[in-house]
C-alpha cells in the first residue's frame, strides 16, 4: 500500500519546528509501525535527506522506548499496544499518518520524535526500589505472600515506563507511572520497611516535573499495559499516610 507520513521534524530544542510530508510507498501489511518508519528512513538516507529520529530497542512491547503519538493518540490506533506491536494492516491505501513526540513539559524536546524522559529515572531513583538486607536469597516459597497481592503487585510491574499516560493527560501527570513503580514494591512484603518513605519521595519528586492529577482516566484509555487507576488511589492514600507518618517520627527523633 502507499501512504504518505506527516512527520514532526525539529533539529533540536531551540528549533521552531514544523510537519513535514514523505510518501511511503509499497508498505506491506505485515509490517510492524517502526519497520515500517526503518523502510523511510533508509529511503530518505539514499537520497541524501536526514533521516527521521525516533525512539526504539527492543521491539517487543518491554522497553518502553517506543514512544510515538500517532494521529493523536499515543502508540497509535490499537488499545493496550505499544508503537512497537502496531502493525500496517490496521491502515489502508492512500492513508496519511501524523507521527508526533510525546508533548509534555516533563518531556523536554531532543530532537525530530525524541523527547528527555529522565524525569521518570529521577521519580524512580527517589524509591523505586528496596534497600532493606535480607541476607542471601531465601527459597521463593518461604515468604507468605497473599495471591491476591502477588497478582495485584505484578499487575503494577507491568509498567514499562513509556510516558504514553503522561503523553495523554491534559495536566501531564505522571500519577500512573508513579502509582504503578510504587505499587509493585509497596504491595509486597519486602517493600514495607519502606513504604511511607518511598511514597513521599517518589510523589514529592514527580512533582518537580509533572502536572497534577485530575481523574481524566486518559491514561489508563493509552496505557499499552492497561494499568488501572486503581493504582493511583492507592498511591494518593498512601502518600496522604506517608506523610503524617513521617512528621511524626520526625518529631519523635
Amino acid at each position: 500500500m502507499d501512504l504518505t507520513l506527516r512527520v514532526w521534524r525539529q533539529s533540536g530544542p531551540g528549533d521552531k519546528g514544523r510537519f513535514e510530508e514523505y510518501p511511503a510507498p509499497g508498505i506491506a501489511s505485515h509490517m510492524s509501525f517502526l519497520e515500517m518508519l526503518d523502510i523511510v528512513n533508509e529511503r530518505l538516507t539514499l537520497a541524501g535527506v536526514e533521516p527521521i529520529a525516533f525512539d526504539h530497542d527492543c521491539r517487543e512491547g518491554i522497553c518502553g522506548t517506543c514512544g510515538l503519538m500517532i494521529d493523536g493518540r499515543p502508540h497509535g490506533p490499537w488499545e493496550g499496544t505499544a508503537t512497537c506491536q502496531l502493525h500496517m494492516r490496521e491502515y489502508h491505501d492512500g492513508d496519511t499518518i501524523t507521527i508526533e513526540p510525546w508533548r509534555a513539559k516533563g518531556f523536554p524536546h531532543i530532537k525530530d520524535l525524541v523527547v528527555d524522559r529522565r524525569a521518570f529515572d529521577r521519580i524512580v531513583e527517589a524509591g523505586g526500589y528496596i534497600t532493606v538486607s535480607a541476607g542471601s536469597a531465601p527459597d521463593a516459597n518461604l515468604i507468605p505472600i497473599p495471591k491476591e497481592a502477588a497478582e495485584y503487585a505484578m499487575d503494577a510491574a507491568a509498567c514499562i515506563g513509556c510516558g504514553a499516560c503522561v503523553a495523554a493527560c491534559p495536566n501531564g501527570a505522571a500519577q500512573l507511572f508513579v502509582a504503578a513503580k510504587y505499587s509493585h514494591l509497596s504491595l509486597l512484603p519486602q517493600g514495607q520497611p519502606e513504604r511511607w518513605s518511598r511514597a513521599e519521595a517518589m510523589v514529592d519528586t514527580m512533582e518537580h516535573y509533572f502536572g497534577s492529577c485530575s481523574n481524566h482516566g486518559e491514561c489508563e484509555a493509552a496505557c499499552p499495559k492497561n494499568i488501572s487507576l486503581d493504582f493511583i488511589a492507592l498511591l494518593n492514600r498512601d502518600y496522604i499516610r506517608a506523610k503524617w507518618k513521617n512528621r511524626r517520627l520526625a518529631g519523635q527523633s
